[in-house]
């Protein structure tokens, strides 16, 4: 869905928005009854939901990535749970970072197996048994907040500071996955990613609720090796522009730019075109780790890998500890849990 979001999901409401009014309130009814009324399995190990209201990209992988650190800091042993956008595994399956292809896996799941087990499926609780049978003892859910198949000890959702919800209305006729009133129903907390305004709407309807409110950015990792280098920027992520600020932020000089779909799987011709429009202007060419390892483990010749910069990032909470005291919340929720 993120791949195929319209432009005029992240501007003021307009005439297609109404027009599609109609069937927004349907999927925003359907969706709303799935989460109240569905049947959501218990796995045995704590849950973690890292979500967002709306399709497109807020920041939640590098979240859930902070929060797989910092629960290794707390001697527990975590793995993520990932749908594994684009993949075509139909049974559970354990990435392996070295050999799985990102048609297979999904380019997620590939950055998330850096940095613990990952168990790509639809069935988040049979991918939860795989991963408890490798030893995790926490898991951490990447994305998958609406589907209400799983039993989720706390749900943190990611809002960008930059996009916030959009025009507010649900799909087709805006990004928000179910009606907002619903999903904070059902969320333990919020997290206000970035620097922006859009997201303060949302952010005080969430404090209303009684919802805790976190905030974080993303800042470039030994982003000084692209100090003073003049790029062509590209990326295939959900908001693209966030990328080639943040290039710039490193400081890099973003001379040239392509905006591609969300986890887009880059042809040969569009390699030749990337590589071909650099040579021309003298410009190296700089990409997002997520579109690195789509390159990494698709089709892209190791001629054009080795002249590709990757800026890797990093979320940064604004108050310390914030991770922990989340995986803290989450490990007494479950107990309770367990208890009850």
């Amino acid at each position: 869905m993120t791949s195929e979001a319209p432009p005029f999901w992240w501007e003021k409401p307009g005439w297609r928005a109404l027009a599609l009014s109609p069937l927004s309130t349907l999927y925003g009814l359907a969706a709303a009854r799935r989460m109240a009324s569905a049947k959501r399995v218990h796995a045995d190990l704590p849950v973690l939901c890292i979500g967002n209201f709306t399709v497109g990209g807020t920041g939640k992988t590098p979240v859930a990535i902070a929060m797989a650190n910092s629960a290794r800091r707390m001697k527990l042993k975590p793995g993520f749970l990932s749908r594994g956008h684009g993949g075509s595994f139909s049974q559970a399956h354990i990435v392996d970072a070295h050999h799985d292809s990102a048609r297979h896996v999904g380019d997620e799941p590939l950055l998330l197996a850096e940095h613990a087990p990952v168990a790509v499926t639809a069935n988040r609780v049979a991918g939860a048994k795989l991963l408890q049978e490798r030893g995790c003892d926490f898991l951490i859910m990447d994305d998958g907040f609406q589907s209400a198949r799983i039993h989720i000890d706390y749900a943190l959702l990611v809002v960008d500071a930059r996009y916030g919800i959009g025009n507010g209305h649900i799909i087709p006729g805006g990004p928000l996955r179910a009606p907002l009133v619903d999903q904070l129903r059902f969320a333990d907390a919020v997290l206000k990613m970035g620097e922006g305004f859009a997201a303060d709407q949302t952010v005080r309807k969430a404090s209303r609720a009684g919802k805790p409110i976190f905030e974080a950015a993303v800042r470039p990792r030994d982003g000084e090796h692209l100090a003073g280098r003049r790029f062509l920027a590209f990326a295939g992520i959900g908001h693209p522009e966030k990328f080639f600020t943040t290039v710039a932020k490193a400081g890099g000089i973003v001379a040239a730019k392509r905006s591609f779909p969300d986890h887009h799987f880059y042809s040969r011709d569009d390699l030749d075109e990337l590589a071909a429009a650099a040579r021309a202007d003298g410009l190296e060419l700089v990409t997002t780790t997520k579109d690195a390892a789509r390159l990494r483990h698709g089709a892209a010749p190791e001629a054009f890998l080795e002249m590709l910069a990757v800026l890797e990032i990093e979320t940064v909470f604004e108050v310390g500890q914030v991770p922990e005291r989340i995986i803290g919340a989450t490990l007494e929720a479950w107990r309770r849990r367990r208890l009850g």
